[in-house]
């Protein structure tokens, strides 16, 4: 209870930070923070009401959607004709860079120029026009260039036709990034073909091997605690056989999961690290973790990537889940306590339209597929948290930008901290984030042009799934509920 109310403490104010932080942009500002607001009223009035016990009718909760879409589309293409007209740049953190992330492409101008040939120079220098992009200097750096100036048209269609120049002029050669300066403007920056993202080695790869064997062994004791014995203090082959079925399972849900990305990512043709399985004794597996190891070409891409996993996973979990509650209660299942059903918001409610009456009592008998889909929620929901690399930290920063996604991943683990305390499971996933997942991803070729509002409204979306999975039901809304004897 505590919990929640401090995280929508958080989100109103966020949300009056954000209006002080556009008020001196005029009807722009104003107009791009009722876009902010617009999408978040409706899940700060769902969990407000449910965080004290207040049941909110299915049909307007659907209906505050359905209007929150809406508005949301109806606002953006206001704010583009504002901003197709006014003289000050659109204040929204979505079209700003984070500073480390621009450290990877644009520092300061190094003591020592390292050499870039004149002729080459002097191509890239004819490649911009006063109707593009004026530059207004030329910096080399790392074999290529850093190029300030002044753009001249919209992001996407400017960096489409330098790069087609420079691609005609110096083929398969040179990349050409747009991404922003320390003053949030859009500049320049071309490097050789030779500068690549780090990739995976020998090493990365055994180790994937590794936590991948690793992982399905949590996953079969997993399976075998839920069914009441122990694969490590009685190894038999009929007790393995019975602990198998679940555990394949279970690993599928996060195999399915790095399907997505890599399904996505052949269709940006980029190249995705070997996922790295991390097991976990309470779930059976965290998921894992996949570095993009291409630069991609915009933002829409990053956003389509890591949502793309979360979906997957997401609906085949909700599928299993759905499918369980229709199977059970069964004399076949496993029996769980009706306060099972307590922790999560979504699955409660999912719960409750399935079994009714069912969760009056102390204990109920479901089928597998029911504990199966819940895990697997649980897993997608902890990578849709807004940090880092995961998947939330990815959705984050395509919509919003570098600079957001860092200070979101500090207020997650911020949050997980304080969740800690009643539950070491939010320790273990902070400490994961902190060592090995807090980074943001390098920028994309076409770091300034942002997603469309579709994504924008799916990203929120998937995000609020991941709130309703992860915040437990408040005592008052289970026993208006009737879950839980």
């Amino acid at each position: 209870m505590i919990i929640t109310v401090g995280l929508l403490a958080g989100a109103i104010a966020l949300l009056a930070w954000g209006l002080y932080r556009n008020l001196p942009y005029g009807k722009l500002g104003i107009v791009a923070w009722l876009q902010t607001l617009v999408l978040m009223l409706p899940w700060l009035v769902v969990f407000g009401s449910l965080s004290f016990g207040v049941v909110i009718n299915f049909a307007a909760v659907l209906f505050g959607l359905v209007f929150s879409i809406v508005a949301y589309v109806a606002l953006g293409r206001w704010l583009r004709s504002l901003a197709a007209t006014a003289e000050l740049p659109l204040p929204s953190g979505r079209s700003e860079l984070e500073q480390a992330t621009r450290e990877q492409t644009t520092p300061a101008q190094p003591t020592e120029r390292p050499s870039l040939p004149p002729e080459d120079l002097q191509v890239i220098q004819n490649i911009f026009s006063v109707d593009t992009y004026f530059a207004t200097d030329y910096i080399p750096y790392k074999g290529g260039v850093i190029c300030p100036g002044n753009l001249r048209g919209e992001a996407q269609v400017v960096h489409q036709q330098l790069t087609e120049r420079l691609q005609a002029a110096l083929p398969d050669r040179y990349r050409l990034f747009m991404v922003s300066n320390g003053d949030g403007k859009p500049m320049v920056v071309i490097l050789p073909m030779t500068t690549e993202p780090i990739r995976s080695g020998n090493l990365q790869k055994l180790a994937a091997v590794f936590l991948a064997v690793a992982t399905l062994g949590t996953c079969l004791e997993t399976s075998a605690i839920l069914q009441g014995f122990s694969l490590l203090g009685n190894p038999t082959t009929g007790l393995f056989q019975r602990s198998l079925p679940f555990a394949l399972g279970l690993f599928g849900v996060a195999a399915i999961r790095e399907v997505g990305h890599w399904l996505m990512a052949k269709r940006y043709r980029a190249r995705l690290g070997p996922p790295i399985f991390l097991p976990a004794w309470q779930l059976g597996t965290f998921g894992a973790m996949t570095r993009i190891e291409s630069f991609l070409a915009n933002r829409s891409q990053l956003f389509d990537i890591g949502a793309a996993g979360a979906i997957a996973a997401g609906s085949v979990s909700l599928l299993l889940l759905a499918i369980g509650l229709v199977l059970s209660p069964t004399s076949q299942g496993l029996e769980v306590p009706t306060l099972f059903f307590q922790g999560s918001i979504l699955v409660g409610t999912i719960a409750k339209l399935f079994l009714g009456q069912q969760l009056q009592s102390e204990v109920v008998i479901v089928h597998p597929f029911v504990i199966l889909g819940w895990l697997g929620l649980i897993m997608t929901a902890l990578n849709l948290m807004p940090a880092g690399q995961l998947d939330g930290g990815r959705i984050i920063q395509a919509i919003y930008g570098a600079k957001t996604a860092k200070r979101l991943t500090i207020i997650t683990l911020v949050v997980l901290g304080l969740v800690a305390i009643v539950n070491p499971l939010a320790l273990y996933w902070a400490l994961v984030i902190l060592l090995l997942q807090r980074d943001v991803d390098q920028p994309s070729l076409d770091e300034i042009t942002e997603p469309d509002d579709t994504r924008a409204g799916l990203g929120l979306l998937l995000l609020f799934l991941m709130a309703a999975t992860l915040i437990p039901m408040a005592p008052g809304l289970a026993g208006r509920l009737g879950i839980g004897g």
